[in-house]
């Protein structure tokens, strides 16, 4: 006879509760003892007539309310309808989903009664994550109630050959499994809630499924409960031919006892009567109210656990592999109960209070309008119905999943409040123009989906001759997974050839878009925005990224000219551009930043959202795994290509008429410079610019942003092309790296009179009074003066301390809040502190800044805005945008440096003017940057671990003429969502202030750069040169790494 104690050291080992084993134990033993679970006719009998609860004539007493308390089961993910969240989360009406629905129930249920019914939800380790975030964001009253959670187990998978725990070496947490909504009564003891509860006076419960809207708490119901004195008592309908395969009442001829059979627990022999609806009337509706100090009872009766019989289904330890270990996964029905309980009892209901999906013909149904939502959100069958449900039989086969009813609704969901039967045979497309009226039978026997459209009334139709979707049919191709597609927080980056590899884009962007439908955005409705830096692959990728959004429902897509969008631009357009009803909901960037481009270089791809930011983390993570595990992808083959050097619109329409498709080529520029102009005063810059004694020099670098600095200054603000450098941009980038430091912006940084380390050199003719460079994809930015380097680190500085000079700011009331990133300088820190600002030190990624600007607005918290943040990769921005705007700063910049020259008559106030009144006002942060490029990840990330391994060792040791009062790895726990990032860099920060910091970013296209980041605070010498300053302090981080024993080198690459 197998063993229980294999399980029982899994299950100790995971810190499962001892409820929960000693439950799990009873049912193994069941199972080992031979026990098959079945319950033959003979030893049952048909229950009798019950009490319905419309005649009952109690009158309610809302003095109940206060001991009751209403749990929902929420641990499905519903993966029998193709989903891999919590069912919960599923659209269900009018944009709401089950959960929507059960809040808002549960929000009205209080204001109905006066009361604050506590609510509660049994999630599992499966929708726990999600359904939290879900309350936070939406929710957030109720998610900060104490006790709202209460985890449902998990049990071991048992191999059906040994009937040990069954192993998964491909993901080991395929080794568990839910132990079925019977685990209730474990959770309720194993988490300490049934003892919290019965503490708290509360003495009824009453629980019932999520997906079951119907299932809300009834006060003349709970009353008859309580006056009756039952210890527990299940909701029942009445069975119908519909119900003739489920799990009916009966009682136990033994010991006269209720209890619940189940269709796996009937035998062959007996099926006749179990499907006998004039005889076992009866069905449970999985709503059931329980007596809480009763269940209490029952459990120190049989010693901290309650047994229920056992059902036992047959699967494969990997779901998504049949070849793999056949398994039992043991579970319990908590309904099943009903036997262990004396005195419990049963009530019938009408089927309103019973209305679960379990099948894609119940969504359809409750979607369309044969139901609609009462005043306290219940779903309810249209009275326009009679009475009676019309009868949905989709095709089994071709609508298992949610995932195909989308497909088959994208044009909107059809009416059915006036039809009997609708039976589909095959695939079909219908739309809100669909009316299906009486008896309906529609097959479809091709190999692509029909439109029907119009009213269909008591019709048998044969659609497979009509026409189909023409250019927009989709084709799936088949593919298979493809190491290394794990986006960072720039998106995904890797060499051009791997991009251009077989299904490789296809496979990303596939992965993306069922993130994004699955994460809730309808593709069908708004618009799709892509563009990109230029770089070379970029056209062909933009057709791709088209012809695979039709395949999978986008409707409207706008493309930038030439394919060309800066970051921030891309930012803009989500955010400005309009109509409304044309808004995008999100963004692909074809941008792999300041990286080289080319055929031999890099190529990337990133999603933003209809934030205007880039995806959350959530949503990459699901891409990730979406990557993983992917088949096929989706692409409309047939699609025309689009000539996207020319603004307009293309239009092209399926051939049956259901659908069209309209690809709009935009001006690249147009949404950006338009907001700028509402943030910025052109006309003082204007003047500034028109003065004799300024001249200024920007450089694209031969990147995007090229079209950009044309439209603001040539085209609003009069300059000569001239001021503009390597404007036109290259898909390689002309060979040169587009990245604007002192290393890469030779042609620029010698034309202002410096030299790679920002030195002073001798240059023949006049210097312009300013420059700036942007970057591949125009989000970075690099300031200079005559002569002279301004660091991010210092221009963020500058530009808070001077923030009142630009509208944006003025007109708002002034600044509100600032951010930086832990590597950048603590420059900013000491205007913040003087000007009494909000200020934030984060994680380097653009999405910590975006959670502070979204505070207010997404996540119902404190309002940041006006806000300015920035990085010292030459990273600056504000909340005008939810990426970093590299020609922003410039503008920024240019309207300080107007607002400190208001006369154009006396001597101009330079930009190494304003930095070092700065200076001498707040002190300096000598600073700089090393990048050691193309490092060895490997030993990189060695060196990495050594020094974090070292952490307590090296606080507190005095090195040269400084000690380390702190070296730790910095971590971050945002103030906004409550996410917490780890490892962000290690830290060593001196008793003095000073500051030596080492990070290792992955994301360039091959191997590894470590950034060495060295900073020294100083009040006097402001003058030294930064190499001088910090010449003891860079020695010492390069022993304290030990890079030249770990990588082979101490000579950076790059230095800022």
């Amino acid at each position: 006879m197998a063993s229980f104690e294999p399980c029982r050291a899994k299950m100790e080992k995971e810190g499962i509760a001892q409820s929960a084993i000693s439950a799990f134990e009873s049912t193994f033993n069941s199972l080992v003892s031979g026990n098959t679970g079945i319950i033959p006719e003979s030893t049952i009998a048909p229950v009798p007539e019950l009490v319905h609860t419309d005649s009952i004539a109690t009158q309610p007493d809302s003095a109940l309310l206060s001991q009751t308390v209403v749990l929902k089961l929420n641990g499905g993910l519903g993966t029998g309808m193709g989903l891999d969240k919590a069912k919960s989360l599923l659209e269900v009406k009018n944009g709401d989903t089950f959960l929507d629905l059960t809040a808002k129930q549960v929000v009205c249920m209080r204001k109905e009664f006066g009361q604050n019914v506590k609510f509660m939800l049994m999630n599992s380790f499966s929708t726990s994550d999600d359904t939290l975030e879900f309350f936070r964001t939406k929710y957030p009253d109720l998610a900060a109630e104490e006790g709202l959670e209460m985890l449902q187990n998990k049990v071991p998978k048992l191999d059906a050959s040994t009937l040990e725990p069954a192993p998964c070496a491909s993901d080991e947490s395929n080794e568990w499994c839910p132990p079925g909504h019977g685990d209730l009564y474990a959770a309720l003891i194993g988490s300490g809630s049934l003892a919290a509860l019965i503490e708290g006076g509360y003495k009824y419960m009453f629980v019932s499924n999520s997906d079951n809207l119907g299932a809300t708490l009834d006060l003349k119901i709970l009353t008859h409960f309580a006056t009756t004195d039952a210890s527990f008592m299940m909701e029942c309908c009445e069975r119908t031919e519909n119900d003739k395969k489920g799990g009916h009442l009966a009682i136990r001829n033994s010991d006269k006892h209720l209890i619940l059979r189940e269709s796996a627990m009937c035998a062959d022999e007996d099926e006749a009567a179990f499907q006998d609806i004039t005889k076992h009337k009866f069905f449970n509706t999985n709503n059931l109210w329980i007596r809480l100090d009763k269940l209490q009872e029952i459990v120190d009766k049989f010693g901290g656990f309650i047994p229920l019989p056992m059902i036992m289904n047959k699967k494969t330890v990997d779901p998504k592999d049949d070849t793999s270990t056949k398994v039992l996964q043991l579970e319990t029905a908590m309904g099943a109960a009903i036997e262990c309980f004396d005195g419990a009892s049963a009530v019938i209901v009408p089927r309103s209070r019973f209305a679960p999906v379990k099948k894609c013909n119940d969504l359809l149904l409750l979607r369309s309008d044969a139901y609609i939502i009462t005043d306290d959100f219940r779903p309810i069958l249209n009275p326009a119905c009679g009475g009676v449900a019309p009868v949905i039989n989709l095709d089994s086969k071709k609508y298992k999943f949610v995932g195909a009813l989308e497909e088959a609704t994208s044009e909107g969901v059809p009416s059915l409040v006036n039809c009997k039967r609708l039976t589909v045979k095959g695939t079909i497309r219908m739309g809100r123009s669909t009316r299906f009226v009486g008896d309906v039978s529609i097959t479809n026997k091709s190999d692509e989906s029909k439109y029907v459209s119009g009213k269909i009334e008591d019709a048998v139709l044969d659609v497979s001759a009509d026409a189909g979707l023409g250019a927009l049919k989709p084709t799936v191709v088949k593919s298979a997974p493809i190491a290394g597609q794990k986006p960072g927080t720039s998106g995904l980056r890797k060499k051009t050839k791997e991009f251009t590899s077989e299904n490789y884009l296809e496979n990303f962007v596939q992965a993306v878009l069922d993130a994004v439908i699955a994460g809730g955005t309808n593709v069908s409705e708004g618009t799709l925005l892509v563009g990109g830096d230029g770089r070379y692959f970029n056209d062909k990728a933009i057709q791709t990224i088209i012809k695979m959004g039709v395949a999978n429902g986008v409707k409207r897509f706008w493309i930038g000219q030439d394919g060309l969008l800066s970051t921030p631009a891309v930012s803009a357009t989500i955010r400005e551009r309009g109509p409304v009803w044309q808004k995008s909901f999100g963004a692909f960037i074809l941008t792999a930043s300041h990286n080289p481009g080319g055929p031999d270089e890099d190529f990337g791809i990133k999603y933003n959202t209809e934030t205007g930011g880039p995806a959350p983390e959530y949503l990459m993570e699901a891409t990730y795994e979406n990557t993983t595990t992917i088949k096929s992808y989706k692409i409309c083959s047939d699609f025309p290509e689009i000539d996207i050097t020319k603004a307009g619109s293309t239009a092209v329409a399926s051939e049956d008429g259901s659908s069209s498709v309209v690809v709009e080529v935009i001006p690249s520029t147009q949404s950006h410079i338009a907001l700028l102009k509402t943030i910025f005063d052109f006309d003082v810059i204007k003047a500034l610019l028109d003065r004799d004694d300024f001249t200024m020099i920007y450089d694209s670098m031969h990147g995007v942003n090229g079209p950009f600095s044309k439209a603001a200054f040539v085209d609003e603000l009069g300059q000569p092309e001239s001021v503009l450098m390597n404007h036109i941009p290259k898909d390689d980038f002309n060979g040169g790296h587009a990245d604007p430091n002192l290393t890469y912006a030779k042609e620029l940084v010698a034309a202002m009179g410096l030299n790679r380390k920002g030195d002073k050199v001798d240059v023949s003719g006049p210097i312009p009074s300013f420059g700036a460079a942007a970057d591949g994809d125009g989000d970075r930015n690099m300031i200079l003066g005559t002569q002279f380097f301004v660091t991010p680190s210092d221009s963020l500085a500058v530009i808070v301390a001077n923030a009142n000079c630009i509208p944006f700011f003025s007109t708002q009331g002034g600044l509100k809040a600032v951010a930086r990133s832990m590597p950048t300088s603590g420059a900013v820190d000491l205007v913040a502190k003087d000007l009494n600002l909000d200020f934030f030190e984060t994680p380097t990624g653009w999405k910590f800044f975006g959670n502070l600007m979204d505070s207010k607005v997404i996540f119902k918290g404190k309002d940041y805005t006006p806000f300015i943040c920035g990085e010292e990769s030459f990273g600056t921005g504000s909340d005008h945008v939810r990426e970093k705007d590299g020609i922003w700063a410039v503008l920024a910049w240019l309207n300080i440096l107007a607002a400190h020259n208001p006369d154009a008559s006396k001597p101009l106030v330079t930009v190494e003017d304003i930095v070092k009144a700065h200076w001498s006002k707040y002190g300096r942060n000598y600073y700089c940057r090393w990048d050691f490029e193309g490092m060895d990840k490997v030993k990189a990330t060695a060196m990495m671990d050594k020094m974090r391994a070292d952490a307590d060792t090296n606080t507190g040791r005095t090195v040269g003429s400084y000690t380390i009062s702190t070296a730790d790895d910095f971590k971050y726990t945002d103030p906004v969502d409550g996410s917490v990032a780890q490892k962000q860099g290690i830290r060593f920060l001196m008793s003095d202030g000073s500051r030596i910091i080492f990070r290792l970013s992955g994301t360039a296209g091959s191997g590894a750069t470590v950034r060495m980041y060295i900073e020294q605070y100083a009040t006097e010498k402001l003058d030294l040169t930064v190499a001088s300053a910090l010449e003891e302090l860079t020695k010492i981080a390069l022993g304290l790494c030990d890079i030249k024993t770990f990588c082979g080198t101490e000579t950076p690459t790059v230095i800022t």
